[in-house]
Formats: structure tokens, C-alpha cells, sequence
């Protein structure tokens, strides 16, 4: 199973076909609802192309597991057994802006290990995917950046701070501009690790423990473009760490963003 290519086929025809109801919703008349706090925003078309997501992945392995951000599907990743991981819009703060950088991320796992994932960027028109044989963009074979002086490294914050953490979301800006040459932030954790997988960036950081949905796939993507990611503690980063590093494994690069990270930690704690 572990090396079973028709996984990762399955993965990248079920992230195109929940990008594609995410496309033809885009920039429409959207009616927005919150979760749990007013910058957790979702929308209809979030629960439809994650049900498009499912109907494809079950049409193929009916009887995986299936952990998705919406609807009634499981949040939590099986330590046995395949199963897969999907976030039908990535970014959706992005989304019902009208802003691009959205997308619709699925990941195979098999006893909680990533084995193929795809992400998928419709309005910017690129897909992402990763097997055993290694990380693509629209086809061509993806790699990390070979850059390895921090001072000449680009990185980005990731996933959210609420907003009575916000002293640790600038601790993580402030650690990353005082190590590198500068920072983006993307608003989308799937697509900023595609792009640390491309090489258009060296690395991201968050200290918060991240959901598999918004992450698993974009993990899988880095790893097999030659690139390292890890917790707080530098150890291999699962789906259920605490924090994650993402880097092109440079060894200063690496762990100018790990000290970038433990930077916003420390705010946590203190």
C-alpha cells in the first residue's frame, strides 16, 4: 500500500474536482458564516467541494477513513490503517476576498505516515502533487531552494493566531525578519508549503498546533521535494505535533527558523 501508485492518482483526481466547484463559485455572491471565532469564516461551496472530494475518494477506496475540516467526517488522523486527509478551500479568508491564493488540498496516509498528496491552486493555476518518486508542479518535477544563508532566505508565518495569542504571531514575525532576508505571508498553509516545496520560498514557521487538514499534504510535498519539516523540539514533525518548521533542510536555514519559532513559543508560555 505504502508504495501503491493508484493513491496518489486518486489524490490528484479528487483535489482537481473539489477545486473545480471551489472555481466556479469564486468571486461570486457568497453568503459567509463564522465558526468558532469571526476570522473563522466557511462557505457553502467549502462543504460541497469537500462532498465532491469524498465521492471521489470513496469511488475509488470505499472503505478508508476520511478526515475533512467540514461536515461530519473525522478530525483526527488514524494511527492505523489508510485513510486520507482533505481541506476542500485552503484560505478561505483568501477565498471570500475574491484573493487567489486558495486551494484544495488531499493527502493519502497508511498508519498516520503521508504517502501521496496534491494540492491543488485553481485561480492561480497551478497543482501540486507528490509520490514516492517525488514532488511536481503541473507535471515537472518540483525541489526546494538551494539557498543556505539565512540572511538570504525568504520565510513566511503560517496558520492563525487568535486573537489572544496575537503577542506570539508577532514574536513569529519579529523572529523571522530579525534572521532572514525577508517574509511573506501567504494565507493559505497548503499553498505556502507548495511553495517552500518549489523553491519560490526557504521555509515557514507557527508554533500552533495545526489541524492534518491544513497541513498533511503540504508536508508530504516538502519532504519529497527534498526538504525537511519538524517541531518545536527539531524532531520529525507528525500530524500531531505541537508547531511546525518547514525548510529547504539547509542546516542554518533550518534552524534560524526553528529559533524563529521557538521565538513565538516562548510568548505562549511566558
Amino acid at each position: 500500500m505504502h508504495d501503491d501508485p493508484s493513491r496518489a492518482a486518486v489524490a490528484r483526481r479528487a483535489a482537481r474536482a473539489g477545486a473545480a466547484v471551489a472555481s466556479e463559485r469564486f468571486r461570486t455572491d457568497l453568503a459567509v458564516e463564522t465558526k468558532t471565532e469571526e476570522t473563522d469564516v466557511v462557505t457553502q461551496a467549502d462543504r460541497d467541494a469537500q462532498r465532491r472530494v469524498v465521492e471521489t475518494l470513496r469511488e475509488a477506496f470505499p472503505d478508508d477513513a476520511v478526515v475533512g475540516e467540514e461536515d461530519d467526517e473525522r478530525k483526527t488522523v488514524p494511527d492505523e490503517g489508510p485513510a486520507w486527509v482533505v481541506d476542500p478551500i485552503d484560505g478561505t479568508n483568501n477565498y471570500v476576498r475574491g484573493i487567489r491564493v486558495f486551494a484544495t488540498a488531499v493527502a493519502a496516509v497508511a498508519d498516520g505516515e503521508p504517502l501521496a498528496a496534491a494540492v491543488d491552486l485553481p485561480a492561480v493555476g497551478d497543482t501540486y502533487a507528490s509520490d514516492a518518486d517525488g514532488a511536481f508542479r503541473d507535471g515537472d518535477p518540483a525541489s526546494v531552494s538551494g539557498v543556505d544563508d539565512p540572511e538570504l532566505a525568504t520565510a513566511a508565518p503560517t496558520v492563525w493566531w487568535g486573537f489572544d495569542r496575537r503577542d506570539e504571531y508577532a514574536a513569529a514575525c519579529r523572529g523571522i525578519v530579525e534572521r532572514c532576508a525577508d517574509m511573506r505571508r501567504f494565507g493559505c498553509a497548503q499553498a505556502t508549503l507548495a511553495m517552500v516545496a518549489d523553491g519560490a520560498i526557504e521555509g515557514t514557521i507557527t508554533n500552533v498546533r495545526c489541524h492534518p487538514w491544513d497541513t498533511v499534504a503540504g508536508v508530504h510535498l516538502v519532504r519529497q521535494a527534498g526538504g525537511r519539516v519538524t517541531d518545536l523540539d527539531g524532531d520529525r514533525w507528525r500530524h500531531d505535533s505541537r508547531g511546525l518548521v518547514a525548510s529547504n533542510g539547509e542546516p542554518a536555514v533550518h534552524d534560524a527558523l526553528l529559533a524563529a519559532a521557538r521565538d513565538a513559543e516562548a510568548e505562549r508560555v511566558a
